[in-house]
């Protein structure tokens, strides 16, 4: 695959045969090129898991403390008073029954993160094969099953981030922009960092942390130190 100008001249800044401090990594991202718009600042961790087992599971949230630099519109399914709660905290949209026909035939995606009250999932769940394969489904370990919409609502627009295990034991997940500037990265880094260690499943044998890569949404790959 041949590269871009702006990722050779990218690359000329990594040392590919060297591990980076996660400060030196952000100080060489901000070298780089400018695009003309600003790319998201991505974390790629391998873990010495094992998906397909249920108790070697790795996924939670965190709420970034710089967020993520993106603007995140979110949909509640709620009724009542908790619709009424969902549109004061600022849901982007809120409905019910009538949401799933759209969903469904207008195939309508305006939306990032999906919360939804307990009683209402048995309306959700009809939209699985649809919110499932997106990655839109809510769920209760993410937090975006509740009661507490409030909540869930702010901490999503506050820069709240899900990290998961995919079925090659690797999370990806952005944490940034290259516009946030090295100190900012730094702070969300460890944040997730931390979480995603303290997540380490008791099944798990042997080193967790296989390998920590960061990256920009067109930039070359930066391997971390993680010793």
């Amino acid at each position: 695959m041949k590269r871009g100008k702006l990722y050779q001249e990218a690359l000329k800044l990594v040392d590919t045969t060297k591990e980076y401090e996660a400060k030196e990594a952000f100080e060489l991202i901000e070298k780089m090129p400018k695009r003309k718009f600003d790319e998201s600042v991505e974390l790629h961790v391998k873990l010495g898991v094992d998906s397909k087992q249920a108790d070697q599971q790795v996924r939670g949230t965190v709420v970034l403390p710089n967020g993520t630099g993106k603007t995140v519109k979110v949909l509640v399914f709620a009724k009542g008073d908790k619709a009424k709660e969902a549109e004061a905290a600022g849901a982007d949209f809120v409905g019910a029954e009538e949401l799933v026909p759209k969903i469904e035939k207008e195939n309508w995606f305006d939306y990032d993160v999906i919360v939804a009250t307990p009683d209402m999932m048995g309306v959700v769940g009809r939209l699985g094969k649809v919110l499932g394969p997106k990655g839109l489904m809510p769920n209760p370990k993410s937090g975006t099953v509740t009661m507490d919409v409030t909540k869930a609502i702010k901490d999503i627009k506050a820069g709240k981030v899900e990290y998961r295990l995919d079925k090659t034991n690797i999370i990806h997940l952005s944490f940034g922009k290259v516009s946030f500037g090295t100190e900012k990265l730094l702070e969300n880094y460890n944040t997730i960092m931390d979480a995603i260690i303290k997540a380490k499943p008791a099944a798990a044998k042997g080193q967790y942390i296989k390998s920590v890569y960061v990256t920009t949404t067109m930039g070359p790959g930066i391997l971390l130190n993680q010793k």
